[in-house]
């Protein structure tokens, strides 16, 4: 059975078990990125049953921090002990964290067991990866990139519609809860389906390396959270968690070069690929969690849009970020070649973001949409390529901490970009509004830049066109600095050597190890 299923995979034709597998990894996906959509719709709601406002802000930043110090550690224990079990562990981890969290009495209770959840959800999108990578060779995965494309646009845009419905007809709690079934179908699936070869490592985890990660990553999110907010930016602070994390992670580098079994090989930044798709990965964080906070914010202020609907205000970028990816995909699979899709998406990308920047009080939703979809266009040809060549660029052991790396500088460039993005947003803000409605339009932002539709209905007309006007001055300078930045995934792209994908066909004499078709795991039959 094993042999026969070996020939359909070597061939390109995945028999019906793969699929199931595929179709739980894609519910896992999903529980990864609705989660924080769907409990952001429900936080006013948790604000006013637990109180405990003045700490709403950890509810996310606990879930965030403990996302991102454990991502990479995930990777290597799948590298070391097994992809199944380290992938199954992480999903166990995150119900456990949702059933706790929507049980939470109060909010320092659902602070603790959101930081629970997150260390589980740390594991989610990596496994999901690895195991893609395990299961389909690069050549092949292609055909896949449109399915996860979908899911992630599907979580953008679906994920505040569920939050609030859910909410409203069955209490918050159940933001939390909804995860479980489909959690639980998922480790059905995976349990029963995916066999993956046993591993057992005789060397221990890097404990000092993951501690000295983990207190970097930390540090940088923390400053990226709070820099501007709750402390100014030259507060003592902020600069104690900056030499922190900059200590921390200068040990963390020094001390990989020692470690027997280092939890990030420093040997895998040697290709350039692979070194490249990192750049590239974070700047695409940086750019798309900037753009679909600052979006919604434009059209709901600037353009009158319902606040209701705020996903649905994202299609045209997310429509177009699907079509692109899946185009991408099926020209990667068909031909082998990937070059012109980092270069291609990342110039798109800046065309697209300059264009965003252009927006004014009397730009109309079509043309704001036509921008959008721009940006969609650049970010489809890389969402999916960047993790592809990645993990083409290391050989099978690495594949792990690969993909986790790879999702490590995507989650801190999108870190930086809402918080260097949103400093410039509200500095602007506070500027023009200053400008125009004097004392009063600085009176009106003292507290946030950016204000909800009953705080905006309240304003005099005269501080509301205001407002307005700052707001679209406010875009005008996060969107422009979002082009900026591109140009450098331009720049890095147009360097990207194009080295033959993993079942593509008889390799070159001198490419590199990571060329070298692995042999396929069991998959048992359904």
């Amino acid at each position: 059975m094993a042999d026969t299923q070996t020939t359909e995979t070597e061939a390109g034709k995945q028999p019906r078990s793969v699929r199931v597998v595929l179709l739980a990894l894609m519910i896992t996906m999903m529980l990864a990125m609705l989660d924080n959509m769907i409990v952001g719709t429900a936080m006013p709601t948790i604000v006013g049953e637990l109180g405990g406002l003045e700490h709403l802000s950890w509810v996310v930043t606990s879930y965030t921090l403990a996302t991102a110090a454990s991502t990479p550690i995930w990777g290597k224990i799948g590298d070391m002990y097994g992809r199944k079990g380290a992938f199954m562990s992480s999903i166990v981890i995150f119900l456990i964290g949702s059933a706790m969290s929507g049980m939470a009495q109060n909010m320092g209770e659902l602070i603790g067991f959101r930081a629970v959840q997150g260390l589980g959800a740390g594991g989610l999108m990596v496994g999901v990866m690895a195991i893609i990578g395990d299961l389909i060779p690069p050549r092949e995965r292609g055909k896949y990139q449109g399915m996860m494309a979908g899911v992630m646009a599907l979580a953008m845009i679906g994920g505040p519609l569920v939050g609030g419905t859910i909410t409203d007809n069955w209490g918050w709690r159940w933001s939390f809860y909804i995860n479980l079934p489909l959690g639980v179908v998922s480790l059905a699936l995976i349990s029963t389906v995916l066999h993956l070869p046993k591993k057992r490592s005789q060397s221990r985890i890097d404990y000092l390396g993951a501690t000295l990660l983990t207190v970097g990553i930390t540090s940088i999110v923390l400053v990226t959270t709070w820099g501007g907010t709750e402390y100014a930016w030259t507060s003592a602070r902020i600069m104690e968690l900056i030499g922190i994390g900059v200590a921390s992670l200068i040990g963390f580098v020094f001390w990989q070069t020692r470690a027997a079994e280092p939890i990030v090989p420093l040997h895998i930044f040697r290709s350039r690929n692979f070194t490249l798709m990192s750049l590239i990965g974070f700047i695409t964080g940086f750019v798309m969690f900037g753009a679909t906070l600052f979006l919604p914010l434009y059209q709901q202020s600037v353009q009158g849009a319902s606040a209701t609907n705020s996903g649905l205000l994202l299609l045209p970028m997310l429509g177009a970020m699907l079509v692109t990816s899946m185009v991408a995909g099926r020209v990667t699979t068909n031909s082998g070649r990937y070059y012109v899709f980092p270069v291609v998406g990342s110039a798109l990308m800046v065309i697209g973001l300059y264009l965003l920047s252009t927006m004014d009080t009397g730009t109309s939703r079509f043309t704001s949409g036509v921008f959008m979809a721009v940006v969609g266009l650049g970010m489809g040809c890389l969402m999916q390529i960047t993790m592809l060549v990645a993990q083409n660029s290391v050989e099978m052991k690495d594949m792990g901490v690969a993909s986790s790396s790879t999702t490590l500088f995507r989650t801190l460039g999108s870190s930086f970009g809402v918080a260097i993005m949103g400093a410039l947003f509200n500095n602007r803000v506070q500027d023009v509004m200053t400008e125009r409605a004097g004392a009063l339009g600085s009176k009106v932002t003292e507290q946030s830049a950016q204000l909800d539709a009953a705080s905006l209905a309240k304003l005099p007309a005269a501080a509301r066109e205001a407002y307005q006007h700052a707001v679209s001055a406010g875009t005008h300078s996060a969107f422009l600095l979002g082009a900026v930045v591109a140009v450098g995934a331009l720049a890095a792209a147009v360097f990207v050597k194009e080295v033959p994908l993993k079942g593509a066909g008889p390799q070159k004499a001198d490419a590199p190890a990571a060329a070298t078709a692995p042999q396929p795991p069991v998959v048992e039959a359904v």
